[in-house]
Protein backbone atom coordinates (compact mmCIF):
# COMPACT_ATOMS: atom_id res chain seq x y z
CA UNK A 1 0.00 0.00 0.00
CA UNK A 2 2.84 2.10 0.42
CA UNK A 3 3.82 4.54 -2.69
CA UNK A 4 7.53 3.20 -4.21
CA UNK A 5 9.89 5.75 -6.38
CA UNK A 6 10.31 4.86 -10.27
CA UNK A 7 12.16 6.60 -12.36
CA UNK A 8 11.11 7.41 -15.81
CA UNK A 9 13.75 5.87 -18.06
CA UNK A 10 12.12 5.96 -21.45
CA UNK A 11 9.05 7.47 -23.27
CA UNK A 12 7.61 5.90 -26.18
CA UNK A 13 4.98 8.03 -28.63
CA UNK A 14 2.72 5.28 -29.38
CA UNK A 15 0.18 7.89 -31.53
CA UNK A 16 -0.61 11.43 -31.01
CA UNK A 17 -2.29 11.46 -27.61
CA UNK A 18 -0.64 8.28 -26.27
CA UNK A 19 2.66 7.76 -24.35
CA UNK A 20 4.27 4.74 -22.78
CA UNK A 21 6.12 5.38 -20.17
CA UNK A 22 9.00 2.80 -19.42
CA UNK A 23 10.39 2.45 -15.47
CA UNK A 24 12.97 1.01 -13.04
CA UNK A 25 10.63 -0.13 -11.05
CA UNK A 26 10.51 -4.27 -10.37
CA UNK A 27 6.66 -5.16 -10.08
CA UNK A 28 5.36 -8.54 -10.20
CA UNK A 29 2.18 -7.55 -12.21
CA UNK A 30 -0.44 -9.65 -14.88
CA UNK A 31 -1.91 -8.47 -17.54
CA UNK A 32 -5.21 -6.62 -16.80
CA UNK A 33 -4.34 -5.63 -13.03
CA UNK A 34 -3.59 -1.83 -12.80
CA UNK A 35 -1.39 0.76 -10.39
CA UNK A 36 -2.38 4.12 -8.63
CA UNK A 37 0.40 6.33 -10.32
CA UNK A 38 0.81 9.69 -7.38
CA UNK A 39 2.21 12.81 -9.03
CA UNK A 40 2.72 14.98 -5.66
CA UNK A 41 0.99 17.98 -5.53
CA UNK A 42 -1.15 17.23 -7.98
CA UNK A 43 -2.97 13.77 -8.07
CA UNK A 44 -3.03 10.16 -7.89
CA UNK A 45 -4.82 8.06 -10.46
CA UNK A 46 -4.69 4.81 -12.02
CA UNK A 47 -3.26 3.03 -15.06
CA UNK A 48 -3.06 -0.63 -16.47
CA UNK A 49 -0.20 -2.07 -16.52
CA UNK A 50 1.10 -2.30 -20.42
CA UNK A 51 4.31 -4.73 -19.46
CA UNK A 52 6.66 -5.91 -17.34
CA UNK A 53 10.67 -6.26 -17.09
CA UNK A 54 10.63 -3.24 -17.84
CA UNK A 55 6.95 -2.30 -16.31
CA UNK A 56 5.53 -0.10 -18.97
CA UNK A 57 2.25 2.12 -18.43
CA UNK A 58 0.32 3.32 -21.79
CA UNK A 59 -0.65 6.60 -21.14
CA UNK A 60 -3.78 8.41 -22.91
CA UNK A 61 -4.12 12.39 -22.74
CA UNK A 62 -7.89 13.03 -21.58
CA UNK A 63 -7.41 15.66 -18.52
CA UNK A 64 -4.98 17.36 -16.27
CA UNK A 65 -3.22 14.55 -14.56
CA UNK A 66 -2.16 12.95 -17.84
CA UNK A 67 -1.60 16.12 -19.82
CA UNK A 68 1.14 16.55 -16.56
CA UNK A 69 2.09 12.86 -17.27
CA UNK A 70 3.09 13.31 -21.17
CA UNK A 71 4.91 16.67 -19.90
CA UNK A 72 7.50 14.48 -17.71
CA UNK A 73 10.76 12.75 -19.60
CA UNK A 74 13.45 10.27 -19.37
CA UNK A 75 14.82 10.72 -15.83
CA UNK A 76 11.83 12.02 -14.19
CA UNK A 77 10.45 10.34 -11.17
CA UNK A 78 6.73 9.00 -10.37
CA UNK A 79 5.16 7.46 -7.47
CA UNK A 80 3.18 4.49 -7.40
CA UNK A 81 1.66 1.94 -5.22
CA UNK A 82 -0.37 -1.60 -6.18
CA UNK A 83 -0.40 -3.79 -8.53
CA UNK A 84 -4.31 -4.02 -7.60
CA UNK A 85 -7.38 -5.95 -8.95
CA UNK A 86 -7.77 -9.31 -10.98
CA UNK A 87 -6.46 -9.71 -14.27
CA UNK A 88 -6.74 -11.80 -17.09
CA UNK A 89 -6.32 -15.71 -16.92
CA UNK A 90 -5.58 -17.30 -20.43
CA UNK A 91 -7.09 -20.35 -21.42
CA UNK A 92 -6.98 -23.64 -23.88
CA UNK A 93 -4.77 -23.41 -27.03
CA UNK A 94 -6.16 -20.73 -29.27
CA UNK A 95 -7.59 -17.41 -27.98
CA UNK A 96 -8.58 -14.27 -30.11
CA UNK A 97 -7.37 -10.49 -28.03
CA UNK A 98 -9.52 -7.52 -29.09
CA UNK A 99 -8.63 -4.15 -28.34
CA UNK A 100 -9.86 -0.64 -29.43
CA UNK A 101 -8.17 2.37 -29.15
CA UNK A 102 -5.33 2.74 -26.19
CA UNK A 103 -7.21 -0.75 -24.73
CA UNK A 104 -4.85 -2.67 -26.70
CA UNK A 105 -2.17 -2.03 -24.03
CA UNK A 106 -2.62 -4.13 -21.91
CA UNK A 107 -4.02 -7.07 -24.40
CA UNK A 108 -0.35 -6.82 -25.73
CA UNK A 109 1.18 -7.51 -22.43
CA UNK A 110 -1.45 -11.10 -22.45
CA UNK A 111 -0.10 -11.80 -25.83
CA UNK A 112 3.45 -12.04 -24.81
CA UNK A 113 2.46 -13.82 -21.89
CA UNK A 114 0.04 -16.30 -24.71
CA UNK A 115 3.63 -17.02 -26.40
CA UNK A 116 5.74 -17.84 -23.67
CA UNK A 117 3.14 -20.25 -22.62
CA UNK A 118 2.35 -21.71 -26.63
CA UNK A 119 -0.80 -20.09 -26.58
CA UNK A 120 -1.95 -19.34 -30.06
CA UNK A 121 -3.27 -15.90 -30.20
CA UNK A 122 -5.62 -14.32 -32.82
CA UNK A 123 -5.12 -10.42 -32.43
CA UNK A 124 -7.78 -7.75 -34.03
CA UNK A 125 -6.86 -3.81 -32.81
CA UNK A 126 -8.62 -1.14 -33.99
CA UNK A 127 -9.43 2.65 -34.10
CA UNK A 128 -11.40 5.07 -35.50
CA UNK A 129 -8.78 6.08 -37.83
CA UNK A 130 -4.97 5.49 -38.47
CA UNK A 131 -3.55 8.20 -36.00
CA UNK A 132 -5.30 6.09 -33.32
CA UNK A 133 -3.87 3.23 -33.79
CA UNK A 134 -1.28 1.97 -30.93
CA UNK A 135 1.54 0.30 -31.76
CA UNK A 136 1.48 -2.95 -32.91
CA UNK A 137 1.90 -6.64 -31.15
CA UNK A 138 4.19 -9.17 -32.60
CA UNK A 139 1.31 -11.76 -32.51
CA UNK A 140 1.82 -14.36 -35.25
CA UNK A 141 -2.21 -13.71 -36.38
CA UNK A 142 -2.84 -9.42 -36.35
CA UNK A 143 -5.47 -8.03 -37.87
CA UNK A 144 -5.59 -4.30 -37.96
CA UNK A 145 -8.85 -1.90 -38.83
CA UNK A 146 -9.98 1.69 -38.20
CA UNK A 147 -13.28 2.82 -39.19
CA UNK A 148 -12.31 5.19 -42.09
CA UNK A 149 -10.18 2.19 -43.67
CA UNK A 150 -6.99 4.83 -43.20
CA UNK A 151 -5.14 1.52 -42.21
CA UNK A 152 -5.71 -2.31 -41.89
CA UNK A 153 -9.40 -3.40 -43.33
CA UNK A 154 -11.92 -0.95 -43.02
CA UNK A 155 -14.86 -1.76 -40.45
CA UNK A 156 -15.56 -2.31 -36.44
CA UNK A 157 -12.96 -4.57 -34.61
CA UNK A 158 -16.12 -6.50 -33.44
CA UNK A 159 -17.31 -7.29 -37.09
CA UNK A 160 -13.95 -8.94 -37.57
CA UNK A 161 -14.69 -10.87 -34.38
CA UNK A 162 -17.77 -12.51 -35.91
CA UNK A 163 -15.49 -13.55 -39.09
CA UNK A 164 -12.60 -14.68 -36.48
CA UNK A 165 -15.00 -16.79 -34.57
CA UNK A 166 -16.15 -19.00 -37.54
CA UNK A 167 -12.66 -21.21 -36.43
CA UNK A 168 -12.82 -22.77 -32.77
CA UNK A 169 -10.88 -20.94 -30.30
CA UNK A 170 -10.87 -21.33 -26.37
CA UNK A 171 -11.72 -17.83 -25.22
CA UNK A 172 -11.87 -14.26 -25.73
CA UNK A 173 -10.37 -11.10 -24.38
CA UNK A 174 -11.14 -7.21 -24.62
CA UNK A 175 -10.39 -3.90 -23.73
CA UNK A 176 -11.60 -0.89 -25.28
CA UNK A 177 -14.48 1.49 -25.34
CA UNK A 178 -17.39 -0.20 -23.17
CA UNK A 179 -20.22 -0.28 -25.90
CA UNK A 180 -17.62 -2.48 -28.16
CA UNK A 181 -17.14 -4.64 -24.79
CA UNK A 182 -21.09 -4.89 -24.97
CA UNK A 183 -20.96 -5.76 -28.19
CA UNK A 184 -18.56 -8.40 -27.86
CA UNK A 185 -20.28 -9.92 -25.23
CA UNK A 186 -23.22 -10.68 -27.20
CA UNK A 187 -21.14 -12.12 -29.96
CA UNK A 188 -19.43 -14.12 -27.65
CA UNK A 189 -22.49 -15.58 -25.66
CA UNK A 190 -23.70 -16.23 -29.56
CA UNK A 191 -20.84 -18.08 -30.51
CA UNK A 192 -20.66 -19.91 -27.11
CA UNK A 193 -17.33 -18.92 -26.58
CA UNK A 194 -15.62 -17.49 -23.20
CA UNK A 195 -14.72 -14.06 -23.10
CA UNK A 196 -12.62 -12.08 -20.20
CA UNK A 197 -13.59 -8.01 -20.21
CA UNK A 198 -11.29 -5.35 -19.07
CA UNK A 199 -13.42 -2.80 -17.78
CA UNK A 200 -12.68 1.09 -16.72
CA UNK A 201 -13.77 2.68 -14.15
CA UNK A 202 -13.10 6.56 -11.91
CA UNK A 203 -10.84 4.92 -9.04
CA UNK A 204 -9.84 6.89 -5.88
CA UNK A 205 -8.35 4.15 -3.50
CA UNK A 206 -7.80 1.14 -5.80
CA UNK A 207 -8.65 -1.27 -2.76
CA UNK A 208 -12.49 -1.55 -2.93
CA UNK A 209 -13.24 1.38 0.36
CA UNK A 210 -14.16 4.36 -1.59
CA UNK A 211 -16.60 2.26 -4.20
CA UNK A 212 -16.39 5.15 -6.45
CA UNK A 213 -15.85 2.06 -9.03
CA UNK A 214 -18.65 1.14 -8.65
CA UNK A 215 -20.34 -1.16 -11.79
CA UNK A 216 -23.95 -2.39 -11.05
CA UNK A 217 -22.61 -3.65 -7.31
CA UNK A 218 -19.35 -4.89 -8.76
CA UNK A 219 -16.35 -2.92 -7.49
CA UNK A 220 -13.98 -2.93 -10.44
CA UNK A 221 -10.52 -2.04 -8.48
CA UNK A 222 -11.31 -4.68 -6.36
CA UNK A 223 -14.18 -7.80 -7.80
CA UNK A 224 -12.26 -6.74 -11.60
CA UNK A 225 -11.27 -4.37 -13.84
CA UNK A 226 -11.12 -8.18 -15.29
CA UNK A 227 -14.18 -9.82 -15.58
CA UNK A 228 -16.10 -13.09 -17.02
CA UNK A 229 -18.61 -12.87 -19.43
CA UNK A 230 -20.72 -14.77 -16.90
CA UNK A 231 -19.96 -12.00 -14.39
CA UNK A 232 -21.31 -9.08 -16.44
CA UNK A 233 -24.60 -10.53 -18.14
CA UNK A 234 -27.87 -8.55 -16.74
CA UNK A 235 -25.18 -6.13 -14.86
CA UNK A 236 -27.33 -2.93 -14.83
CA UNK A 237 -24.83 -0.39 -15.57
CA UNK A 238 -22.12 -2.55 -17.76
CA UNK A 239 -22.28 -0.40 -21.08
CA UNK A 240 -24.45 1.97 -19.16
CA UNK A 241 -23.98 4.19 -16.61
CA UNK A 242 -20.80 4.96 -14.51
CA UNK A 243 -19.94 7.28 -11.84
CA UNK A 244 -18.08 10.74 -12.20
CA UNK A 245 -16.12 12.40 -9.82
CA UNK A 246 -18.61 13.34 -7.54
CA UNK A 247 -20.09 10.32 -7.66
CA UNK A 248 -23.04 11.38 -9.62
CA UNK A 249 -23.92 8.42 -12.19
CA UNK A 250 -23.26 9.42 -16.18
CA UNK A 251 -24.50 7.89 -19.10
CA UNK A 252 -21.76 6.10 -20.90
Amino acid sequence: MLHQKALITKVEQENFKVKTFHLDLELDAEPGQFVMVWIPGLDEKPFCVAGVKPLRLSVAKVGPFSEKMHELKKGDFIWMRGPFGKGFELKGKKVIMVGGGYGVAPLRFLEENARKKDIDAIFIMGAKTCTELMKKPKAKILNVCTDDGSEGMRGLVTEHLEVALKEKVDCVYACGPERMLVKVLEICEKAKVECQFSLERYMKCGFGLCGQCSCGGLMVCKDGPVFTGKELRGNSDFGKKRLDASGKGIEI
